[in-house]
């Protein structure tokens, strides 16, 4: 007995020597991107949050302003235009790149001819250059000589829109843009969810009578949660920080009409040097995207139980 408790007692912190040792060579792994998280993401983050209670130039001392940054915003029009702007450009971007980003993988998840080089063509102008893709849509549709408003005045149309160059058309010109180029990514996600639906349950359906309308209701959309929350979640947060798309296609013009929060608090930060005020507009920019995104979670709850009855 003693010699066993003896051996025991020798091999205990071995073990933990070993432990140890693995523990270690695997945070050695995220050590490097951790450390770049912390330097690049975490650490701005921070000062910023501090930064939008003070006033500061980048040449000068800062100074402690309190909540006069976020009072300032109450007056502030463009700030105002760049909110409504923003919530325009998601609330036409989200649903209508989840709608268009569905119907490609339904459709193309059927046995039809040549899927694989349809599916390759929707995805590539998600990884082609955003430069580029701005740069054809911009083309495309310029007022005077694009190819869609000549083909709309051969149609008949008189007084074809000017898309981009319009106050009024800007903001729809930039969303089409927006969905071309992302609802491929999306697409491929819903493929993947949608051959992850077992076959068999179609079959029941069937069997039990169930149409085309009732087998999409009660077994592909319930069956598709997750993939749609992920989908919710990620198009929210990168059509509230767009930013490039923008400032390539418009500029944030014509005068303000697709002027975003994004851009608006670059060119505070950036044009003016008001970088106290435009971390109050990007911390107004965090809070509303926090909101929306447990409102998500919450609506996501609640639909899983809705599809389970």
């Amino acid at each position: 007995m003693g010699i066993m408790k003896l051996s025991t007692r020798a091999t205990t912190p071995s073990k933990r020597r070993r432990q140890l040792t693995k523990n270690l060579v695997a945070y050695s792994f995220i050590l490097p991107n951790l450390l770049g998280f912390a330097i690049f993401t975490l650490v701005p983050i921070v000062f910023s949050l501090g930064l939008a209670f003070m006033s500061w130039d980048g040449a000068n001392e800062i100074s402690w302003v309190g909540l006069e940054n976020f009072k300032e915003l109450r007056d502030d029009t463009t700030f105002n235009i760049a909110l409504r702007n923003t919530l325009w450009y998601v609330a036409g971007t989200v649903p209508l790149t989840m709608i268009c980003s569905l119907g490609l993988a339904m459709l193309l998840n059927q046995p039809i001819r040549g899927r694989n080089i349809f599916r390759t063509i929707y995805f590539f102008p998600y990884v082609a250059s955003l430069v580029a893709v701005a740069a054809v849509w911009n083309m495309l549709f310029f007022p005077s000589a694009g190819p869609v408003n000549e083909l709309l005045r051969t149609l008949g149309v008189d007084n074809p829109p000017r898309w981009s160059a319009s106050i009024d058309w800007a903001m729809p010109t930039v969303v089409m843009a927006s969905v071309w180029k992302g609802m491929g990514y999306y697409m491929v996600i819903y493929l993947a969810a949608l051959q992850g639906i077992p076959a068999i349950l179609y079959e029941s359906a069937k069997i039990d009578g169930a149409n085309a309308w009732q087998r999409f209701r009660y077994i592909t959309l319930p069956m598709l949660t997750p993939a749609t929350f992920f989908i919710s979640i990620m198009l929210t947060i990168s059509s509230f920080k767009v930013f490039d798309l923008i400032l390539i296609m418009t500029n944030g013009g014509p005068g303000r009409a697709t002027n975003v929060l994004v851009l608006h608090t670059y060119n505070v930060a950036f044009r003016r040097f008001e970088f106290g005020y435009s971390s109050a507009i990007a911390m107004v920019l965090f809070a509303l995207v926090m909101g929306i995104t447990i409102v998500q979670f919450y609506m996501e709850k609640r639909w899983v139980e809705y599809s389970q009855v």
